[in-house]
């Protein structure tokens, strides 16, 4: 299993119109083939100036590649992703 995060920040206000466009078009990530347990965070730490999360799970590497490669992920970052997040860190778990 692997479990793939991301803390991100958008240029977005928070609230805006703009901010909840991006993070319904990214509900379609979960309908990807391999996607399992996919969640949107809203980030509350003040440790750290990152906003959301998206966690999500994977059965095994074939699953996460094709996920990565799928054209709704691939659209995805190219359209959304890139142009509007502003900063993020993207962390990738498997169990010990």
């Amino acid at each position: 299993m692997i479990r793939h995060t991301v803390a991100f920040r958008l240029h977005h206000a928070p609230g805006s119109a703009e901010e909840q466009d991006f993070l319904a078009a990214a509900r379609a990530l979960a309908d990807v083939p391999g996607v399992t347990a996919f969640e949107q965070l809203r980030q509350t730490s003040a440790k750290n100036d990152f906003s959301f999360g998206f966690s999500m799970e994977f059965a095994d590497q074939a699953a996460y590649d094709a996920y990565n490669d799928h054209p709704v992920h691939t659209a995805f970052v190219a359209d959304r992703w890139v142009p509007e997040v502003a900063d993020f860190l993207e962390i990738d778990y498997a169990p010990l």
